[in-house]
């Protein structure tokens, strides 16, 4: 019998026998082919996510890939047999800020896959079907697991701008980090720095298209054009901050603790930064990011590290949390 996570409540988790949920009109049905775990999941099993941000009993699960199994009426039939992705914010679509493409600032309210609504965490997901993004034929669904991280910081690419010739820099080195390495190389950089705090992720980092890689105790240059951060602490978003040239751009993708202390407002205005803030990705991230997935500028699977069965949910969340610097990306496959 096929079965899906089913979070009670926090720290509460159970196995659930699964149905597959019939695609309504204008939605469709998806065979999970993999789901990745992120900090936010483990949020989620913890109880610290914030509040209206989850919503329990819940099948969690953003992250994901599958193919396309059955469509509803009114959506589109060409869409059965596809293997797809799909965007996990639920929006209105008529508000002003869905008009303008802003769908992650939805003013209906916040509603998601795999926090208010049921995740991937399961044989099977049913959604809308305007939210899927098809992929090439011979995507690697394994590796397209990954490309809800790498849309969110496609948002934050698309922010910075950067052109070619500029002299770019990451701060972070995990995952969310080496999607933007990687989004940051393909705008042809004169330089791009990475700034993190082990030396055993500069291999990658290089891999991945860094022309340098410094942990922050050594000494950091501050011309920078354009910065991304990543790695969510106050305290690399002030590292962010001292890279940039006046007038540079920096745009901040992670998520302090609340009450952490921010950026010096008047070294912002002194130095006329740009700052920009990402939290989640509308369409044109998505477009942007499964286009350069399927030209072979985005390579997510040097970032999985651990697959394991749906059944192994526990084990996941603890490797998800336990620092171990050999853990990356973990997926679960249903």
């Amino acid at each position: 019998m096929s079965t899906a996570v089913v979070v009670e409540a926090p720290g509460q988790h159970r196995l659930v026998p699964h149905e597959p949920r019939r695609s309504a009109a204008g939605e469709a049905l998806v065979r999970v082919h993999a789901v990745g775990i992120c900090g936010s999941d483990r949020e989620v099993y913890q109880g610290n996510r914030p509040e209206g941000y989850v919503r329990y009993p819940l099948t969690p699960g953003h992250e994901w890939s599958g193919t396309v199994t059955a469509v509803g009426d009114g959506a589109p039939a060409s869409l059965v047999g596809r293997k797809v992705v799909g965007e996990g914010f639920r929006n209105c679509q008529v508000c002003d800020r869905c008009h303008a493409g802003e769908t992650t600032l939805c003013t209906a309210g916040y509603e998601e896959t795999g926090f208010t609504r049921p995740g991937a965490m399961a044989p099977t997901l049913t959604l809308p079907a305007r939210l899927l993004h098809p992929l090439p034929d011979g995507a690697d669904l394994t590796a397209a697991a990954l490309l809800e991280p790498a849309a969110c910081i496609a948002a934050a690419a698309l922010k910075a701008r950067a052109v070619p010739g500029e002299r770019v820099a990451v701060v972070g080195t995990g995952t969310l980090g080496m999607f933007a390495v990687q989004f940051l190389k393909a705008a042809s950089p004169a330089e791009l720095l990475v700034v993190g705090t082990r030396d055993d992720r500069e291999a990658l980092s290089r891999r991945f298209g860094a022309t340098d890689f410094r942990t922050k105790d050594r000494p950091l240059p501050d011309d920078c054009d354009v910065v991304i951060e990543t790695a969510g602490s106050a305290d690399a978003a002030r590292t962010a901050a001292g890279l940039l040239r006046r007038g540079g751009r920096l745009v901040l993708t992670g998520i302090p603790a609340p009450g952490a202390d921010g950026l010096d407002p008047t070294g912002l205005v002194v130095r006329q930064l740009e700052v920009h803030t990402v939290f989640g990705a509308p369409p044109d991230a998505w477009a942007h990011t499964v286009r350069m997935f399927g030209a072979g500028l985005l390579d997510p699977l040097p970032l999985v590290t651990h697959e394991l069965p749906l059944a192994a949910f526990p084990d996941a969340i603890e490797l998800v949390g336990s620092g171990d610097p050999k853990v990356g990306k973990v997926l679960l496959r249903p």
